[in-house]
């Protein structure tokens, strides 16, 4: 009868999972050493369950910290930390488990405060373990939720996460891949990408790789500063340089040394220092503004771009000689309008990240995750994250709708005209212009779809495989970047 009784609560709790449920993890609580055990055992017939027991219960925050614990069931009365010191803090710290309390005094005044305070329900000693499994039954029904969202935050630890961000994207993974070999090198890195996609992130993620260099992490954003501070600014001046400079002063080369420095919007840069920059991306040394003294510094430098340098040297408006050096490695971070697929799981992160004090993060509902995953996201990364914070604010309810989200994403602004109509070029022209960029962007949508596969590409845009093979030559498309991309 016993094991008839636990396979039917297997069957049960399957049946609340779903094929590939998260595991129904039962930490018991209890300083009594033989009560915590017995009490393991019992529900440990039911073989979906995960039971493990605690008998100090001072460690027991950290566990639940550690580990995605379902359900907690914990004793009142405890030396150290008692029931309701536990949940407390776990009230305060935000910690998603359910919370059944067990007490051998039959206080009905502690078990409502417990209730009040957040317990989803209380039984008196001895433990009537049928009516306790009924009750975590209960309870595992009704936070199911939690568990995906809680298994959803390990998923973005643990498969998704490089340093400080998030990507299932193969190109991202990719260049996950190339910062890991970068890490510990001096060699100078490149980035560029759209404002918003995340180069200073990116900065980041490649000095906390290099382990081994001690030195700090000194960012600069290039177009903040005009052309007079500049140059002191980097290299620092000393007293009397200039009619404020009243002492001496370390520049952010300095500041750098045996780091790395991170040189935002290198492409904004004024032409008098882009020849001093090359001097120092050449030598690694400079002097001080109004010093005569070399200083030779170990740093490495690491740029970024909103714009094609290369583009800016075709245009006069950048050093070939200072771009080649910059060069050496070059990131390309795809806007997010091509990794559709980061979109559900950056928005949950910021859900966490926003969520009010005392308040468990809040989901987002089927139509307003549509709504995301359906703009074009101009402002890449950092426009979704704000999104997000304005949806957290505004939301009063456990879970975000269409009418929480900002206006613009829910009614997008009329487009432009996407091509700039130039008098002096035939009609025919511009026309074939149009054509290709339309085409362009069909096949690209095509071969995300289909992973890349050409023939099923060939089938939605009613072409044959050769022609569509045609395209992606004349588009220069890289098949394998289609492959891994989530439909």
């Amino acid at each position: 009868m016993a094991e008839q009784a636990a396979q039917a609560a297997d069957d049960k709790t399957k049946k609340v999972g779903g094929p590939g449920a998260v595991p129904r993890r039962i930490l018991v609580v209890d300083d009594n050493k033989l009560n915590c055990k017995q009490l393991t055992e019992l529900l440990q017939m039911d073989k979906s369950l995960e039971v493990e027991c605690q008998s100090d219960s001072s460690k027991v925050l950290a566990m639940l910290e550690e580990t995605n614990y379902s359900v907690l069931v914990t004793d009142m009365r405890m030396p150290k930390l008692t029931g309701m010191d536990l949940i407390t803090q776990i009230q305060e710290r935000n910690l998603p488990v359910t919370i059944i309390v067990t007490t051998g005094h039959g206080s009905i005044d502690e078990a409502v405060q417990a209730i009040r305070l957040g317990a989803y329900d209380f039984l008196t000693k001895p433990v009537d373990v049928e009516r306790l499994r009924l009750v975590i039954d209960r309870a595992l029904r009704e936070r199911s939720l939690l568990d995906e969202v809680a298994t959803l935050r390990a998923e973005m630890r643990n498969k998704y996460a490089f340093q400080n961000i998030l990507s299932k994207n193969v190109r991202m993974h990719a260049i996950f891949e190339l910062i890991s070999t970068l890490a510990h090198a001096r060699t100078t890195v490149l980035i560029e990408g759209e404002t918003g996609t995340g180069k200073e992130q990116v900065a980041r993620a490649l000095h906390s790789a290099a382990k081994t260099r001690e030195g700090p992490f000194v960012a600069v954003n290039c177009a903040a500063l005009p052309e007079t501070l500049l140059e002191s600014e980097l290299f620092g001046h000393e007293k009397g340089a200039f009619t404020s400079a009243v002492s001496q002063r370390r520049g952010r080369f300095e500041l750098a040394n045996g780091g790395d420095i991170f040189l935002d919007e290198i492409g904004d840069v004024p032409a008098t220092m882009q020849a001093k920059l090359l001097r120092v991306l050449q030598e690694r040394s400079f002097e001080r503004v109004g010093g005569s003294e070399t200083i030779q510094v170990d740093v490495r430098v690491i740029a970024a771009t909103n714009r094609s340098l290369q583009g800016l040297v075709k245009e006069g408006k950048f050093r070939e000689d200072l771009f080649y050096r910059l060069n050496v490695v070059k990131l390309d971070l795809p806007p997010l309008r091509d990794r559709s697929e980061d979109i559900p799981l950056l928005a949950a992160h910021f859900t966490e990240k926003y969520a009010l004090p005392q308040q468990a993060a809040k989901q987002i509902s089927p139509q307003a995750m549509d709504v995301l995953l359906n703009y074009s996201w101009p402002g890449n990364v950092r426009e979704l994250e704000n999104a997000i914070e304005r949806a957290c604010v505004t939301c009063h309810d456990p879970v975000i709708q269409v009418g929480n989200l900002p206006p613009d994403l829910v009614v997008p602004a009329s487009p432009k005209m996407p091509l700039a109509i130039d008098l002096n070029k035939p009609l025919t022209e511009i026309l074939r212009g149009a054509v290709s960029a339309i085409e362009s962007q069909y096949i690209r949508k095509a071969l995300k779809k289909t992973h890349g596969h050409v023939g099923r590409c060939a089938q939605i845009c009613g072409l044959s495989r050769r022609s569509v093979t045609s395209k992606i030559a004349e588009y220069h498309f890289d098949r394998s970047e289609f492959k891994g991309s989530d439909d």
